[in-house]
């Protein structure tokens, strides 16, 4: 990943933030057919990233593989309008501001009942807090579980490397910064209000 000193980020407090907050990740593997990619909620346990995916999936037969992760965190356009430098001097163009984190790893898969069950079950935890009555593993009949569990395998994977890249306005004076902040609120459009956040917050990391 291209990686200018602006915008690399190596606290792995901030990096493994952005992956449980956004835990949606794209599994690339280079194997025999060329170039793949998965999408899935993989979980971070341990300095692991754990996962599961259908038996009949590409990433359930080839274990031992590297593996590229991606999480990618908010991200949104920035007009050149919002940069208070631009109506002094017009020497500024149009970008996109993001933050993506990359892991570098090795692919386990995992067959095991009760690994695959403690997973689901951490997962719908997490994604079943926020409901007004969350839904639980134990919820649906025994029999119909143990059905899903022998339909899927589970997913471990070593972190051999990790690089975060927070493309956030850092190469622009603290008034440009300011602006797209400021540009971002007023447009409230999708993801705009965490890509702000997130601009937030690194301005706290560098005071």
């Amino acid at each position: 990943m291209y990686q200018p000193a602006h915008f690399k980020v190596a606290d792995s407090d901030q990096l493994h933030a952005l992956m449980r907050a956004y835990p949606f990740a794209t599994v690339v593997t280079n194997g025999e057919g060329g170039l793949a990619a998965n999408h899935l909620p993989l979980e971070l346990v341990d300095g692991k990233l754990h996962g599961h995916v259908a038996r009949g999936n590409e990433l359930s037969g080839i274990d031992g593989v590297e593996v590229l992760v991606i999480f990618r965190g908010p991200d949104g356009y920035v007009s050149p309008n919002w940069y208070p430098s631009k109506r002094e001097t017009h020497r500024e163009v149009p970008t996109w501001n993001y933050a993506v984190v990359h892991v570098h790893g090795r692919l386990r898969t995992v067959s095991d009942a009760a690994w695959l069950r403690q997973l689901l079950e951490r997962l719908t935890d997490r994604h079943e807090a926020g409901q007004p009555e969350p839904w639980r593993v134990s919820d649906a009949p025994e029999d119909h579980i143990e059905k899903m569990l022998r339909a899927i395998v589970g997913l471990e994977i070593s972190i051999d490397r990790i690089e975060g890249k927070f493309k956030l306005s850092q190469n622009h004076p603290a008034a440009n910064r300011a602006g797209v902040l400021a540009g971002l609120g007023e447009r409230a459009g999708r993801g705009d209000a965490e890509l702000a956040a997130l601009m937030s917050q690194q301005e706290e990391v560098r005071r």
